[in-house]
């Protein structure tokens, strides 16, 4: 497959399964995205990043941004901090993808109705988590694909 530009992009990977972070992370850049990804383990992280606290050694600034957003983790769950992004005039245009593997119809509903863009199961199956990865990276990867710039 050939790698497009994603130019100025960058992912905001928010997973607190190493393994799973591992895996996204590999799998975008080795299908076609490449654009920067930054890796929070929890929503508090990227909240203090959003806020302008570094993480490590990345500043959040003016640019195009996509965050991929796990619901099930420790502290404040995907959930809260999506609402949390989408209160803020700053960060409220971000699309956030939630990435997790919950089905459970109130969480995607929820979801939804605080403004994400796209809900993902994960599925359990390593084959099955594979080929939809390699779909969010075609997804991401093309060029008519429009992410707002953000002003910092």
């Amino acid at each position: 497959m050939e790698r497009e530009i994603s130019e100025n992009l960058v992912i905001l990977l928010v997973e607190d399964d190493k393994g799973h972070a591992a895996l996204v992370q590999k799998n975008l850049w080795r299908l076609c995205v490449d654009a920067k990804i930054v890796h929070f383990d929890t929503g508090e992280k990227l909240l203090d990043y959003l806020r302008g606290q570094p993480h490590d050694g990345e500043m959040f600034e003016s640019g195009r941004y996509i965050v991929l957003l796990d619901i099930k983790m420790p502290g404040i769950d995907g959930i809260e901090t999506l609402r949390r992004v989408k209160e803020e005039p700053v960060t409220n245009t971000i699309p956030i993808i939630m990435l997790t593997t919950s089905a459970n119809p109130s969480e995607i509903s929820r979801s939804y109705d605080l403004g994400c863009h796209f809900y993902i199961v994960k599925p359990s199956d390593y084959n099955d988590f594979m080929q939809v990865i390699e779909h969010l990276g075609a997804f991401l990867s093309l060029q008519s694909l429009h992410i707002p710039q953000i002003t910092v």
